[in-house]
């Protein structure tokens, strides 16, 4: 009697694709809430994206919600919809990410948000400016925290 032969396992290799759609400039300023994380980000020389998802996270809290959905995990919150706009802010060349792994607003976004503040950030600038005043003493150790792990990282 001979064994029924079983199927042997193959492994192989997925390729997944995931499509995106392409985004311009005009879908930016289209889209208030690209036009206000531009903007606070430009309110910082630098700042990295952890201490950045805090800042939105508070700013939440304090009443100013810019519509971003938070997980909280432990006591760090994170958002695929904060990631997602920072990658289109950084394909169009409105940021950069700088030596030191923190976001910098480029010349080209320092030239949007000057376009666009009398326009798209009128009614919010105030607000914003204030909030992100009171919460730069709140976020300036997670940002410390993050220069001084790229710092350790050798070469």
């Amino acid at each position: 009697m001979s064994k029924p032969q079983q199927p042997q396992a193959t492994k192989s290799k997925e390729l997944k694709i995931v499509t995106r759609h392409i985004v311009s400039l005009s879908d930016v300023e289209k889209n208030p809430r690209l036009v206000k994380l531009l903007y606070i980000t430009s309110l910082f020389k630098d700042i990295s994206e952890k201490a950045l998802l805090h800042l939105l996270y508070y700013m939440r809290q304090n009443g100013y919600d810019l519509g971003y959905n938070f997980v909280v995990i432990g006591q760090t919150p994170t958002s695929k919809d904060v990631s997602s706009d920072l990658a289109v802010l950084k394909y169009l060349g409105l940021l950069e990410v700088n030596e030191k792994k923190k976001l910098a607003t480029s010349s080209l976004g320092r030239e949007f948000i000057g376009k666009h503040l009398e326009t798209s950030l009128r009614n919010d600038k105030d607000v914003i400016d204030k909030l992100v005043n009171e919460l730069k003493v709140k976020i300036a150790p997670i940002d410390a925290e993050v220069e001084i792990k790229v710092k350790r990282r050798p070469g």
